[in-house]
Order: structure tokens, then C-alpha cells, then sequence
């Protein structure tokens, strides 16, 4: 695809995100399971991650999607974790709102 088709839209592409795929082990915080799911954009790895709770018997999730990128998908990883954490801490169960 050309510059121009990317930066004005061009090409079909919906802007959507590619859907995560988990990697590595979901950890536990604050009552919360992150579940760091980059995925690949071009030839690097957007950080992203799915944080859930189980709240009056039902399990709610958030996907969380941040700008950083990485050349691998270990680096992209922990970054998901440190962001997930920070949003948990700053918002708790507000994200599901």
C-alpha cells in the first residue's frame, strides 16, 4: 500500500485493530487477571492486553491498546503487564464502565 492510501485511509482497511492472541502466563492483580495479548503491525509488536474481573458472577473484560511498539513480542509483553497494572491501579473497575 502507498504512503498516501495509509496516512489518508486509503485501501479498504477497516482502522480496526487486528484481534489480540494471548501470550505468555495471565497474572493476577488487585483482584484483576492481565492477559498480555500484542499483536503484530508491520514488522513490530502493538502493545495490548485483556484485563478482566469477575464481578456479581459475571466476568467483565477490557481490552487495552497503547501506542508502544516493540521488535519483539517478549518486550511488547512486559510493557502490557507494567500498563495494565498502571490502568488497574488509576481506574480499578471503572474500565468496564
Amino acid at each position: 500500500m502507498s504512503f498516501w492510501k495509509k496516512l489518508f485511509g486509503g485501501g479498504g482497511d477497516s482502522g480496526s485493530a487486528p484481534a489480540p492472541t494471548a501470550h505468555g502466563e495471565a497474572v493476577e492483580h488487585k483482584g484483576f487477571t492481565i492477559q498480555p495479548a500484542p499483536y503484530k503491525e508491520g514488522s513490530e509488536y502493538q502493545t495490548c492486553a485483556i484485563i478482566s474481573k469477575e464481578i456479581g458472577g459475571e466476568v467483565k473484560e477490557h481490552r487495552m491498546i497503547r501506542a508502544d511498539r516493540f521488535p519483539s513480542v517478549d518486550l511488547a509483553c512486559e510493557q502490557a503487564l507494567r500498563k495494565a497494572r498502571q490502568t488497574i491501579d488509576e481506574q480499578g473497575e471503572a474500565i468496564f464502565r
